[in-house]
């Protein structure tokens, strides 16, 4: 007779290079050290192709929506309807979850959104040069916290190959420097929420619970659309929506906000699948790519202008991530060679 999966983790990091619980993991729980090298750059190729698209998007159809908290609750709620959808026609199943688990899933949808509401609040503290520097670190707590957490050894080429990654995105950046101490510190605690937020993300699918990167969206999404949207009535949002659209939103922003919710579930599920199959800490170090990869996307499509040293960042940046897939890519082969 089969039983539900508990919650006792026992701190083993399945997804680690040198795992720490000799067993074999579950089949259902495929992870990073399972997972072949052309697979996971197939699906960090879909996730970044989603996320520039949804960047794209949002520069040059939504343009002026400046609604943070409601654009949050209609990926969230898109991300909610097309899990469920999804859920009908038969492509996944739910887990039989204890009031535990349950309230840890609660938990972790707070997490999502308490992320966001620290990186908003401290934009307005911070300039956006100060924010992209202290958000490209991200990788470097991502380490520390698999290694001080989960006791999982890196390779010293690994650690080695974010300092150029890091410093990189701050010359690609580099600006105008302004912060208040409050700023700062919110900014700082953006950050490590942010790499928090990762991490438990593939905790939920490759630890004890192993759910499927679809269920951990349906169960999640529906909690931060709630969340979100209360956040929009607290902030006036959802008042100063319904006041620029008296008579309620046109058909054409209808069809707008609704095709933007449709690549929102695309990343969002993207998102979720590559960060099972490639590891919290590639997650981290994509998001840096994601920084320069934006600012190339200004360049070609918007003509913004750069200069030498955000030239230079750039291409440090870019050759920092090249490096550390590499190191990731040896680590595997010599693994897979025992």
């Amino acid at each position: 007779m089969s039983t539900s999966p508990t919650f006792k983790d026992k701190d083993e990091d399945l997804e680690a290079q040198v795992p720490l619980n000799p067993q074999p993991p579950s089949p259902t729980a495929r992870t990073e050290n399972e997972v072949s090298g052309t697979t996971k750059l197939l699906y960090l190729a879909v996730y970044f192709l989603c996320n520039i698209s949804l960047t794209i998007y949002n520069k040059l159809i939504l343009g002026k929506f400046s609604y943070p908290w409601l654009l949050t609750a209609l990926h969230a709620g898109s991300a909610s309807i097309g899990c469920y959808i999804l859920l009908l026609q038969g492509r996944f199943t739910l887990t039989k979850l204890s009031l535990q688990q349950n309230v840890v899933l609660f938990l972790f949808s707070i997490l999502f959104t308490v992320n966001i509401a620290t990186s908003n609040v401290s934009l307005a503290m911070v300039s956006i040069p100060f924010h992209q520097i202290m958000r490209s670190t991200c990788p470097f707590f991502a380490v520390l916290i698999y290694r001080f957490r989960y006791g999982r050894s890196y390779p010293r080429d690994t650690y080695l190959s974010l300092i150029p990654l890091i410093l990189g995105v701050g010359l690609a950046t580099y600006g105008d420097y302004y912060f208040t101490t409050a700023g700062f510190i919110l900014t700082f605690l953006g950050v490590i929420l942010a790499v928090v937020k990762t991490v438990a993300t593939n905790r939920i699918m490759t630890g004890a619970l192993a759910l499927s990167p679809l269920e951990t969206l349906l169960r999640m999404s529906p909690l931060a659309c709630a969340q979100a949207l209360v956040c929009a009535i607290a902030s006036g949002e959802l008042a100063g929506f319904r006041e620029q659209n008296p008579e309620g939103p046109s058909g054409a922003l209808i069809l707008t906000l609704a095709g933007n919710g449709l690549l929102a579930f695309c990343l969002n599920y993207s998102s979720f699948s590559t960060n099972k199959v490639a590891g919290a800490v590639t997650m981290t170090v994509c998001g840096n790519i994601k920084q320069c990869l934006t600012i190339l996307l200004g360049i070609v499509l918007f003509g913004v202008q750069v200069g030498f040293l955000n030239g230079c960042g750039m291409v440090i940046a870019l050759a920092g991530a090249a490096w550390y897939s590499a190191v990731e890519l040896r680590s595997k082969t010599q693994k897979g060679g025992r």
